[in-house]
This record gives C-alpha cells, sequence and structure tokens, in this order.
C-alpha cells in the first residue's frame, strides 16, 4: 500500500500528537513488564517502586534464611496393610 493512499486513523480533533515521538517507549515495552496491582490500603505505605522492592528484599531475605535453616522434612511412609 504507498504510504500517499492511508487513511488518517479516526481521532478526536482534542489530541494534539504534533510534539510526539514515535517509538520512544518501544525497546522498553520489547523487553517485557511486570505490572502488579496494589491494593489501596498497601498503596497508602507503599507509595513508590523503591519503597516495595526494599520491603520484598527483605521478606525474601528471611524466607531464605528461614529455608537454610529449616531442617528437611521427610516423608513418612505408611505401612501396606
Amino acid at each position: 500500500m504507498n504510504k500517499g493512499n492511508r487513511k488518517k486513523p479516526a481521532t478526536r480533533n482534542e489530541y494534539d500528537f504534533s510534539g510526539g515521538v514515535r517509538g520512544k517507549y518501544a525497546a522498553r515495552y520489547a523487553r517485557g513488564t511486570n505490572i502488579v496491582m496494589l491494593d489501596p490500603d498497601v498503596r497508602d505505605v507503599f507509595t513508590d517502586s523503591k519503597a516495595v522492592n526494599q520491603a520484598l528484599r527483605a521478606i525474601a531475605g528471611i524466607v531464605r534464611k528461614q529455608a537454610k535453616s529449616a531442617p528437611a522434612v521427610r516423608k513418612q511412609v505408611k505401612p501396606a496393610g
């Protein structure tokens, strides 16, 4: 299709894309995203990604420490009969 023959996309007149940059975030989007929705009460405490990451790293450290110090759980086999 010839570029000159393309129809202009249907957008509202109040949208102004004249200052837009094509593909500005394309590379970031291509790498992927990991969006997590926080409930309002949690969002009130952790107001930015830095606070969330600090809290999760602290919890992860506790979980790792407990996993290393926990004795191995043996599965008990019931005798047949």
